[in-house]
């Protein structure tokens, strides 16, 4: 049996169609298939690889580290140092208020332990979430995602889930003394790049300080400079009092991390003590891999650049056939009249070399998320690819 048929016989499978595309090498924005053609990666690994594949500097605290040693006992236990220096760097370039890192082994599992330390915070057990909204498939975080599409099959989930509209009066005004958290992305992702009205986010952030209710802003997808600042909540001029983050958090390695103050991270310590505890949370050469990816990001003018870049993809993207264009930083939805109109020019750019995908709740929409080190040359070419597909399909319906 060759490699594609071991896949489909040995890996568990969550689409009847994957791209099935036998890659075998990741370098810049660039993947390469088993037969050396070269592919764009337009999506960014589902913006995990926000500073590009193989950044040599990433490689090489990934070997530093896994020859010091690697994992050694579960995590929260023992003085490890790249755990240490990363939460150092990342509390460095947050508010004050976000000072301690629970270190996870991904997004979905910070969703998790958020949830739990805002019930332990607050003793109260109901949360507001949103329509639209996705923050991981365990089945915690499925109970908050914002689709019934996606949750029903696995139903009973958690109770005293409430779900409102984004940017929705509905909202604030279910935001009560009765409310231990309100969970949100501060970008909507899947939504199809659905960003907030900045007073509408503030008037969230104010009702929550109003009745003593935890504001946790999902930065999983739109963080690490991906919407042109370093953090998404800047621009709105707010602040969560629990930030998720992950996928770029790792610079390409597994991990999530669910960040807070100091002293509301410390009620996880007691009654029960060991109140969140993981195994592999925080691997250290996760760990290093991710502070080695942070210093290059925060070291370099990619996050200054952004927005420029944003203009450019805005400005070379062009077709009757578009409806709409959403964008937020190097982050854009492209809107088409139905999904198979999507899928078809999906295939087609993936023909010419351009990984693209759609959104989870917004399926008519393609993906647009290039590395943020994508140069103004390379975000032409991957505008030309996506109009020369949708020309294809034009004239071939």
């Amino acid at each position: 049996m060759n490699t594609r048929q071991l896949f489909l016989a040995h890996l568990a499978q969550t689409s009847p169609a994957p791209i099935g595309i036998e890659m075998v090498k990741a370098e810049g924005i660039y993947l390469y298939d088993k037969d050396g053609k070269k592919y764009i990666d337009g999506i960014s690994g589902f913006s995990v690889a926000n500073i590009g594949h193989s950044n040599p500097l990433v490689i090489e605290a990934v070997k530093k580290q896994a020859e010091q040693y690697m994992h050694l006992i579960v995590y929260g236990e023992f003085i490890q140092q790249p755990q240490v220096a990363y939460a150092k760097l990342l509390t460095d370039y947050l508010p004050k208020s976000l000072n301690c890192v629970y270190f996870t082994n991904s997004g979905a599992e910070a969703t998790e332990g958020a949830m739990k330390l805002a019930k332990r915070v607050t003793g109260r057990t109901k949360t507001i979430a949103f329509n639209h909204s996705y923050h991981g498939s365990t089945q915690g975080a499925l109970s908050v995602m914002g689709d019934e599409y996606w949750r029903n099959a696995f139903r009973p989930l958690l109770p005293e889930v409430y779900h409102y509209d984004y940017g929705s009066e509905a909202a604030l005004a279910a935001i009560d003394d009765t409310v231990a958290c309100v969970i949100m992305e501060t970008v909507q992702a899947e939504a199809g790049i659905n960003a907030p009205a900045k007073a509408w986010i503030q008037a969230v952030r104010e009702k929550c300080n109003e009745h003593c209710v935890l504001l946790i802003l999902d930065e999983i997808q739109s963080g690490f400079g991906r919407s042109g600042t370093l953090w998404a909540f800047e621009q709105f001029d707010v602040v969560p009092d629990i930030l998720l983050l992950g996928k770029a958090l790792g610079g390409g390695m597994p991990i999530g991390a669910f960040i807070a103050d100091t002293r509301l991270m410390s009620t996880l310590t007691n009654n029960p003590v060991l109140g969140h505890i993981t195994t592999f949370g925080g691997h250290p050469v996760s760990c290093a891999a991710g502070k080695a990816a942070f210093e290059f990001l925060v070291n370099d003018t990619l996050v200054h650049d952004v927005k420029a870049k944003e203009k450019i993809l805005l400005s070379n993207i062009h077709h009757t056939y578009i409806q709409s264009i959403k964008i937020f930083g190097m982050w854009m939805a492209i809107a088409f009249d139905s999904f198979e109109t999507n899928h078809a020019i999906i295939q087609k750019c993936i023909a010419k070399g351009l990984i693209t995908d759609w959104f989870l709740f917004a399926p008519n929409c393609m993906r647009i998320a290039p590395p943020l080190i994508a140069t103004e040359q390379e975000l032409i070419d991957i505008c030309n690819i996506i109009n020369e597909s949708i020309n294809e399909y034009s004239h071939a319906v």
